[in-house]
């Protein structure tokens, strides 16, 4: 974890970044069909 109030801030985005990747994964995606 760094020190630096900037540097955590940063940190956090890109692990919201990451799991909102995996959450968007784990999405279906549905079609309407007829």
């Amino acid at each position: 974890m760094a020190r630096d109030f900037d540097r955590q801030v940063a940190e956090v985005q890109v692990r919201v970044a990451i799991l909102n990747g995996y959450t968007a994964l784990g999405i279906p995606i549905t079609k309407a069909i007829g």
